[in-house]
This record gives C-alpha cells, sequence and structure tokens, in this order.
C-alpha cells in the first residue's frame, strides 16, 4: 500500500487563476502543495510551466475534454474544445503523465450507445495519447453511476469497455452523490484507480451535477465517507482537492481539506 500524493485541482481556483496566474499558485505552494491538476492548461501551458517552475510545483495529472469533440454546453454557451493533437502536445509542455476528461453530459450518457460511444473516442484518444509519452483517464460526475443499464451502472459497463491502458480518477463527492458504496467501488476498480478527488458536503436527495450545490464542504466536515474510501483505495497515486463552489475563502478551504488529508496521511 503506497500513500498518496496530496494534489489540488485548479479548476477549485478558476476565477483567482485567470485574475491572478503566478499568485494563485504561490498560494497554493505555501499552503504546502508540491503537486496540481491543471485545469484549461492548452491556452496557457507555457505560463503555467513557468509558474510551476518558480514556486515548486508539478502538474502530473491534468484535465481536457477529450470524448465531446464537438465542445460542452455551458450557460453562457459552447464551450470550444480544442484538438487532441494540442492537448497532448500542451500537457508534454506541463510534463504531465496522464490527461483526465472530466466531464461528458447527462445527454450522453442515456443508454448502452451513448456508453459504447464514449468507451469507443476515449480509447482512440488513448492510442493517440500513447504517441505522446502520455495515458488517458476518466473522471465521473453523479449521472454515469445513478444510469442503469440492465441492472448495473453505467459507469461499471463504460470500465469493461475502455482498453486497459485508460485509466479512472473517481470522485467520491459524486460517486457519494448517486448513491455508490464508495469502499466497494475503489476496490472494485483498484486496477485502474489513478487518483481520487477528494471533495465534501451534505449529502441531500436531489444532489447532481445539472446544477452544481452551493454548500460543499471541505474534506473530513461532509458526509461524504472519505476516510474510509481513502483507505480501502490501495496504491492511489493521488488525492486531488476539488471544489466545485465554495462559499467562504476557497484557499482557505482548501487549507483545511489539505490539513486533513495530511492527518489522513499520518494516521495510515
Amino acid at each position: 500500500m503506497s500513500t498518496p500524493s496530496i494534489s489540488v485541482q485548479l479548476y477549485s481556483i478558476h476565477e483567482a487563476l485567470d485574475a491572478d496566474p503566478d499568485g494563485s499558485l504561490g498560494r497554493l505552494a505555501d499552503i504546502g502543495f508540491r503537486t496540481v491538476e491543471a485545469f484549461d492548461f492548452v491556452r496557457r501551458a507555457d505560463a503555467l510551466k513557468e509558474s510551476f517552475q518558480r514556486h515548486g510545483l508539478s502538474a502530473p495529472t491534468a484535465h481536457a475534454f477529450l470524448i465531446e469533440e464537438e465542445g460542452i454546453p455551458t450557460p453562457d454557451g459552447l464551450w470550444a474544445v480544442p484538438p487532441a493533437e494540442e492537448v497532448f502536445a500542451a500537457a508534454t509542455t506541463l510534463g504531465a503523465d496522464v490527461v483526465i476528461d472530466p466531464f461528458v453530459p447527462p445527454n450522453h450518457w442515456q443508454n448502452l450507445t451513448d456508453v459504447q460511444r464514449n468507451a469507443d473516442r476515449l480509447n482512440a484518444r488513448a492510442v493517440q495519447a500513447a504517441k505522446h509519452g502520455l495515458r488517458v483517464g476518466y473522471h465521473n460526475h453523479d449521472h454515469e453511476l445513478a444510469l442503469q443499464l440492465d441492472g448495473r451502472p453505467a459507469f461499471d459497463v463504460f470500465v469493461e469497455l475502455l482498453d486497459p491502458s485508460v485509466l479512472l480518477e473517481i470522485d467520491l463527492y459524486w460517486a457519494a452523490a448517486a448513491g455508490a458504496d464508495l469502499v466497494a467501488l475503489v476496490k472494485q476498480h483498484s486496477d485502474r484507480l489513478h487518483a481520487v478527488h477528494v471533495k465534501d458536503g451534505p449529502l441531500r436527495p436531489g444532489i447532481s451535477a445539472r446544477q452544481l450545490p452551493t454548500d460543499q464542504l471541505p474534506a473530513g466536515q461532509g458526509d461524504v465517507p472519505l476516510s474510509a474510501a481513502l483507505a480501502a483505495a490501495h496504491d492511489l497515486a493521488y488525492a486531488v482537492v476539488e471544489f466545485d463552489h465554495y462559499e467562504g475563502d476557497i484557499f482557505d478551504g482548501i487549507r483545511q481539506s489539505y490539513q486533513f488529508l495530511t492527518r489522513q496521511h499520518a494516521a495510515s
């Protein structure tokens, strides 16, 4: 059993990162992070790399859309998706090892045809990434686990259709929101589980990525059984702090989550 490195998903600070990229990364380094998970990096890979070097950071994992080639719908319009070759070139610039698809909308998780499509597209990207010395992975929300196909979560069917080289990053909060048994889930997929997103908050009925909740909490302060899930996740490479939204000072929320994970490591 290995102790995972503590990381943080840069989406958590996307507003601060846009306003002051270097200063924001410096604040993460001051908290104690040495590893981050890159987000929206293609347009600014060189600048991020310079800041990473300045603050002693690295980004071995990175998020980029790989399956939805046509773009991602948002309330403000369609989020353009860069060509995969540009994504992989930028990931190489950053020094990443794994590029993880963070989101396929619920309308493309409706049936087995959708699941097969998603797996086929990610498998094709895995072949493409390998030419750059990279691997690819997938990050879940709640809808992949909530959809049932012949009595099984669509996520499980999806994983079976993936090439063995494709890795997983399980978001523990969203999996719990879908009603999954986290300990059983991480054990079931331990052979390809590379990272988890460590996220917390109340687990009330109706929580969904279709409408992001506004009451997420620092890790260890909500209803998600994070400690049990982390203890069950043997040989995990990265435990990644993330907030979809946080009402307080986001850097303080991240700091509290970092402290939770350092206590978990000390107790293991």
